[in-house]
């Protein structure tokens, strides 16, 4: 009974809407809206040039995840161990993840330019100018980039609540024992708080594989020649720009299906390496 409405609202508002994209991907656009069409739409998408970009794309995030999660890990890390000055960097590291995406790009679009402060920092080092935005070597990374720098204040949150869990006694059996840092956060700190390290792996890639589209609208517009495309971001152009509702339901299905997929394997993945760890 007490379960009852949350999970009304869980089935409502989002298995029930699931259910229908799916059912809608296996209809065509245009002249056949409506009409069934089988996987008609999922072969479109593996031909397009563009959506095997967006799915590349997809492999170089779960390729730089573990970066995106151990920036704010350490940080986490470091605060609660009390280093200097731990009350400001609280406060600064969460005040990106205020902005809108939009702002952050904005900013950065300044910053990034070919002319901006960051090439002229570079130029004064003796490094010659970057094209971070109009590289299609480079665009993406820096995409990414500012996208944990602009979010990883809610992962600190996280590892700061799950730090709360953690049994002091044991990092003073650590300390006692002789123990490094790298082996207190190893044999101590990662074991203790694997639930929180699996739970923000999970959301931080749910959230790269669905919070950037700001981003890239503002900084790139999937360019240069379609190098930034992302799933999310595809969508939004059959949707919106093309008028191809039933493919970007197919999209969204896809990336539904990868996001679960990685999900459960990364959880797989981490329990048995902190099972190891123990």
């Amino acid at each position: 009974m007490l379960l009852a409405p949350a999970v009304l609202i869980i089935l409502g508002l989002r298995l029930w809407p699931l259910l229908l994209g799916v059912n809608f991907s296996f209809t065509g656009d245009g002249d056949r809206n409506g009409q069934s069409v089988g996987f008609d739409n999922y072969a479109t998408l593996l031909a397009d040039p563009l959506f095997r970009v967006a799915l590349r794309n997809v492999g170089l995030l779960v390729l730089l995840l573990p970066v995106a999660v151990a920036i704010p890990g350490l940080l986490a890390t470091f605060i609660y161990l009390r280093v200097p000055g731990h009350r400001f960097h609280r406060g600064v590291y969460f005040f990106p993840a205020v902005l809108s995406p939009v702002i952050v790009g904005a900013i950065f679009n300044l910053l990034l330019a070919y002319d901006g402060p960051l090439n002229k920092l570079l130029g004064t080092a003796g490094v010659g100018p970057v094209d971070w935005l109009g590289d299609p070597q480079v665009a993406i990374f820096s995409v990414v980039g500012v996208h944990i720098w602009a979010t990883f204040g809610m992962a600190l949150v996280v590892f700061l609540a799950g730090f709360s869990t953690l049994d002091a006694a044991l990092l003073d059996a650590a300390k006692i024992d002789g123990s490094s840092l790298a082996q207190t956060i190893r044999y101590v700190i990662v074991p203790c708080l694997s639930r929180t390290i699996q739970f923000v792996f999970v959301t931080t890639m749910i959230g790269m594989l669905t919070s950037m589209f700001g981003l890239l609208y503002v900084m790139t517009s999937g360019g240069p020649a379609g190098t930034t495309y992302l799933p999310e971001y595809y969508i939004w152009i059959q949707q919106g720009q093309m008028n191809h509702p039933a493919l970007a339901s197919a999209a969204s299905s896809v990336l539904f299906l990868i996001m679960l997929v990685v999900g459960l394997a990364q959880i797989a993945i981490l329990r048995r390496a902190t099972k190891e760890d123990r």
